[in-house]
């Protein structure tokens, strides 16, 4: 699916230009989307970050003009490929961002609910799992702003964009269900905001890579590039 198919104008499309050049064969266009033969699907009923439209594209003897060819042609992929390590960045941050929000109402909740004549927050499972949950966005946090460094100083951040895009999803997957657990029943209550965070949070293991993707792109960097990282 892509993001904002049933709303968009304009899409870029990578296509295969050469069959026999593999990856090196593929180049990116500018489409209308309003041309004769791009078909939009409807718009998906997700799980989380509802505000954020997807759909799906097809398309059936698009003609374009000449203009059309965004870059060199052939390059596509190797400019996809650059711009989704910017883009794990980016979901790593978002991560973050979910997760401190289940940090910060799942804190103001256990301060304020009571049981047995005390606030829960006074309870050491409880304190564990904030512990846990902000000790986890903070490490998080360092990893996204180092490899966002990687990316600005024009070093190779493929290795940084990954670890960070897959701990910090991870960790929003889990301390947003630590949240939900501090609020209890409540948390699992349609309209809550940690519900909410927890169904957002999921999506974040899965675009711009799978996190089975990233571990495998660390893997790789770790084998051809040694342990120093």
């Amino acid at each position: 699916w892509i993001h904002n198919a049933p709303v968009a104008d304009v899409g870029l499309v990578l296509a295969r230009t050469d069959r026999e050049a593999g990856h090196r064969g593929m180049s990116i266009f500018i489409v209308d989307l309003h041309a004769p033969g791009v078909e939009k699907g409807p718009k998906e009923h997700k799980m989380g970050q509802r505000a954020s439209q997807v759909g799906a594209l097809a398309f059936s003897d698009v003609r374009l003009a000449e203009d059309a060819l965004l870059g060199e042609e052939g390059r596509g992929f190797h400019v996809m490929m650059s711009a989704l390590n910017k883009g794990r960045v980016g979901i790593g941050a978002l991560a973050v961002g979910i997760a401190q929000a289940g940090l910060e109402a799942a804190l103001g909740y256990a301060q304020e609910r009571r049981q047995f004549k005390r606030a829960i927050s006074e309870f050491q499972g409880i304190q564990f799992m904030l512990a846990d949950m902000a000790k986890d966005i903070q490490a998080a946090r360092l990893l996204v702003h180092s490899a966002a460094d990687s990316v600005d100083r024009g070093q190779d951040p493929t290795m940084a964009c990954s670890m960070a895009k897959c701990f910090a999803s991870d960790m929003a997957v889990q301390r947003t269900a630590d949240a939900v657990q501090v609020f209890g029943g409540s948390g699992y209550i349609r309209g809550m905001e940690v519900e909410r965070l927890y169904r957002d949070a999921k999506i974040t293991q899965i675009y711009e890579g799978t996190n089975q993707i990233q571990r495998t792109i660390i893997a790789r960097e770790l084998l051809k590039n040694g342990a120093q990282t």
